[in-house]
């Protein structure tokens, strides 16, 4: 299965998406601080990351470029509480295939997250 990374600025939704994905049979590093999920991602090959928008030190869409220039290949999904179109579009221009609204829904989760990575190698799977 995946490699996926995890980063929320709240412990309590990177075990939820750890806890929720590990069942599906992924292998999940979750991680509440930005530079410890790029550390991550320079050591360690990464299929899937799912990044919150709001975090603490920078933004979730920040990292997603940082994250894309190490693993240019990783596919991302973005958590958000505060949907707009324009952070919509500003995550697809630096990557993004999917995008899902906080609270996470388990199975809008595992159904978004099994649509990105079979979309491995393809163009994005999302459009705003």
């Amino acid at each position: 299965m995946a490699e996926i990374l995890a980063l929320d600025d709240v412990q309590d939704a990177t075990v939820l998406i750890g806890k929720i994905l590990t069942k599906q049979g992924h292998t999940v590093h979750c991680f509440t601080e930005e530079d410890k999920a790029i550390a991550h991602s320079r050591e360690n090959k990464v299929d899937l990351a799912i990044l919150d928008i709001k975090l603490e030190k920078m933004s979730g869409v920040e990292v997603l470029g940082i994250l894309k220039e190490i693993q240019p290949a990783m596919k991302a999904i973005m958590l958000t509480g505060y949907p707009t179109v324009e952070t919509a579009r500003e995550a697809i221009s630096l990557g993004a295939d999917e995008y899902c609204v906080k609270p996470i829904d388990r199975d809008e989760l595992e159904e978004k997250v099994e649509k990105v990575l079979k979309s491995r190698g393809k163009k994005s799977a999302m459009s705003v």
